[in-house]
């Protein structure tokens, strides 16, 4: 099997671009599977289906191009406020699609990583994400983080109480408290920061993910749904995030 930088190699040559214009971790909000579904007359539903084999097809990809992390905006916590039906349909998705993707990730050695609350989802969902996530932990490819029942401002609350408990507990100490300490007890504390986030369906907001890890991340937005998101689309964003100048805040002597 491959490693990471073989297939960046390979992905990189294929794009016309060097490994270091390629991005290690990807980060994807995907929208408009209610809007794919409504434009062809279909119930909402059926665009969530839709943008599940989406999500199998292009993370897919991402193992082949050598991406080593790829996360991705599932469902939010403030998405239980949408319609009672629309969202027992997602969950019952969700206990499906966790069943039916552990054959492709064992596999690819695919490592599935859950970013948000495991507390409020139903109980056949709990379950089988909890199997997948313990059938994966040993693999050592791609890491798949799926942020489900996740929101930004919810996670940076649970790191909080996880180290003022620890604060008080006497396991931590104050002056251990910094930026390395904070990313630590974030719900995928082993992930590396985005270095490239993608909206799909044209829209223009970060919509509460991952509003620590993307301070030095860059934007990609399409006007593509996600259901339509492909390989092409995927590789335009690599592309257009190969053109840019991570300066991380720094600028280079002589510039202006």
């Amino acid at each position: 099997m491959k490693s990471f930088d073989e297939k960046l190699q390979v992905t990189a040559h294929r794009l016309g671009l060097t490994v270091d214009q390629m991005p290690r971790h990807l980060a994807i909000i995907m929208d408009g599977n209610g809007r794919w579904a409504q434009k062809r007359s279909l119930p909402r539903i059926h665009g969530h289906y839709r943008g599940a084999k989406t999500v199998q097809s292009i993370a897919q990809h991402c193992v082949d191009f050598g991406i080593e992390s790829l996360t991705l905006y599932s469902f939010s916590i403030e998405n239980w406020k949408r319609p009672e039906d629309e969202v027992n349909a997602l969950m019952h998705l969700y206990t499906e699609y966790l069943v039916a993707i552990r054959g492709t990730l064992m596999k690819n050695n695919v490592q599935l990583i859950h970013l948000g609350r495991l507390k409020g989802l139903p109980q056949p969902v709990q379950q089988e994400l909890s199997e997948t996530l313990r059938l994966t932990r040993a693999n050592t490819g791609m890491k798949l983080a799926l942020a489900l029942n996740y929101g930004g401002r919810a996670e940076l609350v649970d790191a909080t109480r996880k180290i003022a408990q620890e604060y008080k507990d006497g396991t931590l100490r104050f002056d251990e408290i910094n930026e390395e300490c904070i990313s630590r007890h974030l719900y995928g504390g082993s992930l590396p920061d985005p270095d490239l986030l993608i909206r799909t369906a044209n829209e223009m907001r970060i919509s509460n993910f991952l509003l620590w890890q993307i301070s030095y991340s860059e934007f990609y937005v399409t006007t593509t749904t996600w259901p339509d998101f492909k390989k092409t689309s995927l590789e335009k964003a690599i592309r257009d995030y190969a053109k840019r100048n991570r300066r991380f805040g720094a600028v280079k002597t002589g510039s202006k």
